[in-house]
């Protein structure tokens, strides 16, 4: 497969090249989206010069990303120095030191016999590893970070993938592959929305709604599973069919038998000291990324291992990462002496295209927060005041879905639920009818590798392409789009106890 980062050289992208640039010229000149504020207008052109150059590969991805380092100084919409820091992070971390795990696996072979193992246990028909994959990473997306989820699965999934190219040959797979690892970028997405500690949109709405309206009953652990879980199974279900139908195999794995998996595994013998050791930091990294903060569920609490730090708040998902992958660096190798579990040479091989791209999504979603473009979008529901709710729900839920695609989806989440809020208490509808579904459409971002981490983590593998992740994701965005809407409107009104016709006395400004 051709190298990601190389600029594309069909029409499609000479066309971009040109007219895009000459399109956000255009709007720069002489639109004016925000009268008074140039820099929404400014950063509205800059990001859908990246958009599309990002969605045609006219230039190679990463130098995309830096655009902002560019463009955003230049036309007032973030100082150099701000915009310089977002390319470098505790995400870019967690991204970096699990890539550093997964070429520990690969280095010492340890990705075989765990590939070997997980087709042994769940068979080797494309529906069910397919399936599998997805479910384990949904369900732990529920309780960790969607990205710790997702930097966790890959690894697994490339040994899956590596093992089924040997058997069934490369060409076979290329296809397979791609529906794989989308399952996993966007199963870490969908299993976030199924808790309020399973995403931080969720975390954000629970404490947002709770400051602008204090009189309102508290929104628990349960009730949100109960309204948010119908909302996972049912995209769940549409994005295996679709992966299963856009990517199933061409031709049958009748080849393939699972005794032959089975004397495979018997042949690798026993494992190597080096491989135990990589096991274990993968075990105890898990570990640390599923108990770090804890859980909270109504009068159940577990604590997080983090508190038993002076500064528990300091410790985030990429420091974890990064001491075990410093470990990897100082634990001897028993087999090959005078060497490390790993070395530099593998390290090299770290995607740092990828990152730039990465650090990109961050800082494009900086410039939409400080010029006030995230606040331009939301107000432009302010003319939907007179329109029925459910329609009034599907224009919230599809602007938000689209606009996350180029955002954090945490900082979509700040921006838009204070403004839906006095957007409700205007129009006078219960903020709830708005808020709840506009916090699930943070999460039904699966068009970009920007979109959100796991995306860039699946990207990053180099196996690929931006049109297939936007292909396939615009048809998942739309699915969700509809579920969030009629699963807001038809079951969250009933578990929520909405009267759609009738604005809540805690709503009510005092």
């Amino acid at each position: 497969m051709p190298k990601l980062e190389k600029a594309k050289s069909g029409w499609t992208t000479k066309l971009a090249l040109i007219l895009a640039p000459l399109i956000s010229l255009f709007i720069m000149l002489f639109a004016d989206l925000k009268p008074g504020n140039p820099q929404v207008t400014y950063c509205f052109a800059i990001a859908l010069l990246m958009a599309v150059w990002w969605i045609t590969e006219a230039i190679p991805l990463a130098v995309t990303a830096l655009l902002p380092v560019a463009l955003f100084p230049l036309f007032g919409v973030v100082d150099g120095k701000t915009v310089s820091s977002m390319y470098f992070n505790h995400l870019i971390f967690l991204f970096i030191g699990g890539f550093l795990m997964a070429f520990a696996m690969e280095r010492w072979n340890l990705h075989r016999r765990i590939a070997l193992r997980i087709l042994i246990l769940f068979g080797i028909s494309p529906g069910r590893i397919l399936l599998g994959f997805m479910l384990a990473t949904s369900f732990l997306s529920m309780w960790m970070s969607n990205t710790a989820t997702a930097m966790m699965m890959v690894p697994i999934a490339l040994s899956i993938i590596m093992k089924l190219e040997e058997s069934v040959g490369v060409k076979n797979m290329a296809k397979y592959n791609v529906g794989l690892l989308l399952g996993i970028a966007y199963s870490a997405s969908i299993g976030g929305i199924a808790t309020l500690v399973g995403t931080p949109p969720n975390l954000s709405f629970a404490r947002i709604v709770s400051i602008i309206f204090p009189e309102m009953t508290e929104i628990s652990f349960a009730d949100w599973f109960i309204y948010a879980l119908p909302v996972t199974v049912l995209l769940f279900i549409a994005a295996w069919l679709l992966l299963y139908f856009m990517y199933r195999p061409k031709t049958s794995w009748k080849q393939l038998e699972i005794s032959d998996f089975r004397k495979e595994y018997m042949a690798l013998g026993k494992a190597k000291t080096e491989e135990k050791i990589v096991l274990i930091l993968f075990t105890v990294l898990a570990f640390l990324w599923i108990f770090r903060s804890g859980f909270n569920i109504q009068s159940f609490v577990v604590p997080g291992w983090a508190q038993l730090f002076k500064n528990p708040s300091y410790i985030n998902d990429g420091t974890v990462a990064i001491f075990i992958a410093i470990l990897l660096f100082i634990i001897p190798s028993k087999s090959k002496k005078g060497e490390r579990i790993m070395n530099w040479e593998t390290a090299r091989r770290i995607p740092w295209n990828i990152v730039l791209l990465f650090g990109g999504g961050f800082a494009l979603a900086q410039g939409f927060v400080e010029s006030g473009l995230s606040t331009w979008f939301g107000e432009q529901l302010a003319g939907l005041a007179n329109v029925e709710p459910l329609v009034l729900t599907l224009a919230n839920v599809t602007m938000v879905s689209f606009l996350t695609e180029l955002t954090s989806n945490v900082a979509t989440t700040e921006m838009i639920l204070p403004i839906l809020a006095g957007l409700s208490v205007t129009i006078k509808i219960n903020p709830l009818l708005l808020m709840i579904p506009a916090t699930l459409a943070a999460s039904l971002a699966f068009m970009l590798p920007v979109a959100t981490p796991p995306n860039a983590i699946i990207f990053g593998t180099n196996r690929i392409r931006v049109k297939d992740m936007v292909r396939t994701g615009i048809l998942l965005n739309l699915t969700g789009i509809i579920i969030a809407t009629l699963i807001m409107y038809f079951w969250g009104t009933l578990v929520f106890d909405i009267d759609v016709s009738a604005f809540p006395d805690w709503a009510i400004p005092k």
